[in-house]
């Protein structure tokens, strides 16, 4: 009975053109791989600085596994915690300048995390639509009244914040929970567009609303430093000679190791108070095996380079412009569809570079087409993203060279023209 209901499931999503397959990677996950037994140049990862085969990285890592073996046998608050998780966390807080982090196995359990333990029945969350999913099934499961504002929206959230004040939040978040809480994602994944997070801190200041950002697409590639979408706006406000809302400075940082750190695991920065909370009531955290130490090794390591490095970010930065200026020259549009918020300029533009295509169908054929001429860059389809925008989801890298994004730009303009006819959208 299970199995004949989900075969038909799977049938209904082969025929909307939405079935997914994983495909398997011989070696190294880096700019060129061997997919399912095919060479070809990656495009579709979020190895953004190409420090996923560092050499450094991977010896930090084989180092803790002579010391440490491979794992750590225990959550944090039974015997887990190694002193490569504690240097970790040490360095993270150094360099995001805040007063603690804490280490979580992924940013999904990070998010969940933070959101469970301090919203409840008597919360109010107000959060952009286009935030990541985990930031979503978190605020869902909390329980938390869910006010859901259109992206980048500032007079959206700015109406939220007073529905808020009109409904009496003073009367809300008693006991265990915070009364509201403002969420958003600064880096949005599947359009790259960020987030006005200058304007949305101010609201939040203004109404006494804590703030909470993902930041996991901005750690280590925006700001000069890589301290993510908060640097990158605090130099602009300092470049700008236009008043405007102070830096944003939100009350919770949460960021990812899997991305631009070539890593895997997530933390969450912020106050001292917040962080002891999170080690007593974060369940995704306090019910979970700690990370191998050899991770938080290998990520601290990590984490040494993103700040003594700046050579990798600058490359990224020189690619991603060579990238959208080869894209506008082919008359290939390059963007988010129809977003509210502002198309990142030259020295904002992140990693994610979209490429909507419209019906599921068209999406698979372009993306196939790239494939056979040895480019691998994924589609991404309902539900993923909002029907009637299937994509491709083009991402940079620092380690890809110059060469590479020339030959893709080439096949891409050359599978588009060619099946603009053979499958219309």
């Amino acid at each position: 009975m299970l199995d004949a209901f989900l075969d038909q499931q799977l049938a209904a999503i082969r025929d909307a053109d939405r079935y997914r397959l994983r495909r398997v990677v011989e070696g190294g996950h880096g700019v060129e791989l061997v997919v399912d037994g095919r060479r070809c140049v990656n495009f579709c990862s979020n190895d953004y600085l190409g420090l996923a085969g560092d050499a450094r990285i991977a010896a930090a890592a084989r180092r803790a596994l002579d010391d440490c073996g491979t794992g750590s046998g225990a959550a944090a608050l039974v015997s887990g915690y190694n002193r490569h998780h504690r240097v970790l966390e040490e360095r993270l807080a150094a360099f995001t300048g805040r007063p603690r982090a804490l280490l979580f196995s992924s940013g999904w359990a990070a998010n969940l995390g933070v959101l469970r333990a301090l919203l409840g029945r008597e919360s109010t969350l107000i959060a952009d639509e286009l935030n990541h999913a985990s930031l979503i099934d978190g605020g869902r499961l909390s329980g938390a009244r869910y006010r859901r504002v259109r992206h980048a929206d500032d007079n959206d959230f700015r109406a939220a914040l007073a529905e808020l004040r009109e409904a009496g939040s003073g009367e809300r978040g008693r006991g265990r929970s915070v009364p509201a809480l403002v969420v958003t994602d600064t880096v949005f994944s599947m359009d790259g567009d960020l987030a006005t997070l200058p304007a949305l801190a101010a609201m939040c200041r203004e109404n006494d609303v804590p703030l909470m950002v993902d930041d996991a697409h901005g750690f280590g590639v925006l700001g000069e430093n890589g301290r993510g979408a908060i640097e990158h706006f605090a130099a602009a406000e300092a470049r700008s000679q236009v008043p405007g809302p102070r830096s944003p400075v939100p009350d919770i940082y949460v960021a990812t190791l899997g991305k631009a750190a070539g890593c895997a695991g997530a933390f969450v920065a912020g106050s001292e108070a917040l962080i002891e909370y999170l080690v007593q009531r974060a369940r995704s955290w306090v019910f979970s095996t700690a990370p191998p130490p050899a991770l938080a090794a290998a990520a601290g390591e990590a984490v040494r380079i993103l700040d003594a490095e700046p050579e990798h970010r600058q490359r990224l930065h020189a690619n991603i412009a060579q990238f959208r200026a080869g894209a506008a020259a082919r008359g290939i549009a390059i963007g988010p569809p129809g977003s509210r918020a502002p198309v990142p300029g030259p020295e904002a533009a992140t990693p994610i570079q979209p490429l909507v295509i419209g019906g599921e169908a068209r999406a698979m054929a372009i993306s196939e087409a790239l494939r056979e001429s040895g480019f691998w860059v994924a589609a991404i389809r309902p539900p993923t993203v909002p029907a009637g925008t299937s994509r491709l989801r083009i991402t940079l890298s620092a380690a890809h060279r110059p060469a590479q994004i020339d030959a893709l730009l080439d096949a891409l303009a050359a599978a588009m023209a060619r099946l603009t006819v053979e499958v219309p959208c």
